[in-house]
């Protein structure tokens, strides 16, 4: 006998990816992956050296809470960023080591929904980051999607005053997986009055908060919106960052949870039962590169240049424009997503996702926002993304 909330689960992107890719011999050129959103720029080194040099934590149990030095660098790191207050009130309360925001993302739900309450919602957004659906699904709720584009705000502006009533909680993405929206102050903070009146918890998913584009400006966030409306404690509130993409180690397995100081504690509790503190090694790597933004500058100059080299390439073909944030590429394409990418890897050896694969068809009109367009992540080398885009208009 097994759960059988797991029958729920739908196959991962990547399953039905490789059965779509099953049998086809790629052509005789090098690949290039614009698949997996996984970067590949080199990891910082002083990092590595942190990490080295607290080898002999392994020695200890880590604690669920994590070191006051990690807690106290992340709040300090917030206040730099968002523009916080009282660093020391935010490392105590409100703020919780996770490792990757997608265990914390999944554990969240386990922690706050109410599996009772089966009439209630939990909205999701339509393309999305799959970890919301199974969450919600193994946590006995019902989920429910709205569609998102380029137009954050007006995609959270569309959901229903009677959705609200019956949402448990929300996940929303800015910038956004896959189509690098961003929400803005405005439209951050109606969703929090929203979330007050109808008594549900905003999870913001802001892991691509640091890859935004040095011309557009960095992204606002969750809790910096929640301030500047005077909501400084944050309530209904939780963001959830990582260290994957901003400092380029997925490897590490590295973010935090911050906000609402009550939730902060119940999910403590939780996972004090759980057992998944960040080991000790971790710790101290993720205090070094969370207090250093040089490499962080870095990292987003690569992901400019790529963007520039392959809209150049791409835009005479597809309508396709430089997203604000994040590192992918959303283009609609004139054929069938799955066909096209069959044919981009037998004829050209370049791996992309079918949109579809991104998305659901819920409701009655049976339709999937994800249908006929393609995700490139561009975390390859600058070359090989020129050389896949070079390869794509070939394949169109």
């Amino acid at each position: 006998m097994t759960n059988p909330e797991l029958d729920l689960l739908q196959p991962y992107p990547f399953e039905k990816l490789r059965a779509l890719l099953d049998g086809i011999t790629p052509a005789d050129v090098p690949l290039v992956s614009l698949s997996v959103g996984e970067p590949r720029h080199p990891a910082p080194q002083f990092v590595l050296d942190a990490m080295q040099q607290a080898a002999r934590t392994v020695e200890n149990y880590p604690s669920t809470r994590g070191i006051d030095e990690l807690r106290q660098g992340i709040a300090a790191w917030l206040c730099q960023r968002y523009g916080l207050d009282n660093p020391e009130k935010l490392a105590e309360q409100h703020i919780l080591p996770v490792n990757g925001t997608r265990e914390g993302l999944y554990a969240i739900a386990q922690c706050v929904l109410d599996r009772t309450q089966r009439d209630r919602l939990v909205l999701m957004p339509n393309p999305f980051y799959q970890i919301y659906e199974g969450a919600a699904l193994l946590a006995g709720c019902t989920p429910e999607f709205y569609a998102i584009d380029e137009n954050a705000d007006a995609n959270i502006d569309a959901i229903t005053d009677e959705q609200f009533a019956r949402c448990q909680m929300i996940y929303i993405c800015t910038p956004g997986n896959p189509t690098g929206a961003v929400s803005s102050e405005a439209g951050l903070q109606r969703l929090i009055a929203k979330a007050q009146e109808h008594d549900f918890i905003i999870i913001s998913d802001e892991c691509y908060s640091e890859i935004y584009r040095e011309a557009s400006g960095p992204p606002c966030g969750l809790l910096q919106a929640a301030k500047s409306m005077g909501l400084d404690s944050f309530d209904r509130c939780l963001v959830f960052h990582s260290l994957s993409k901003r400092s380029n180690l997925p490897g590490l397995r590295s973010g935090f949870v911050a906000g609402d100081a009550e939730l902060i504690r119940r999910f403590v509790e939780y996972r004090t039962y759980q057992g998944c503190s960040m080991s000790g090694f971790v710790q101290h790597a993720s205090i070094a590169a969370w207090s250093d933004e040089e490499h962080v500058q870095a990292n987003r100059t690569a992901y400019d240049q790529k963007y520039e080299a392959v809209i150049d390439i791409l835009s005479p073909a597809l309508n396709v424009s430089t997203p604000p944030a994040g590192f992918y590429l959303w283009p609609e394409l004139p054929v069938d997503d799955q066909i096209f990418t069959q044919r981009l890897l037998a004829e050209f050896n370049v791996r992309a996702v079918p949109g579809s694969y991104l998305a659901r068809a819920p409701g009655q009109d049976n339709y999937n926002p994800g249908t006929n367009h393609l995700r490139l992540a561009l975390v390859a080398p600058l070359d090989d993304c020129i050389i896949a885009a070079q390869r794509i208009i070939q394949c169109l």
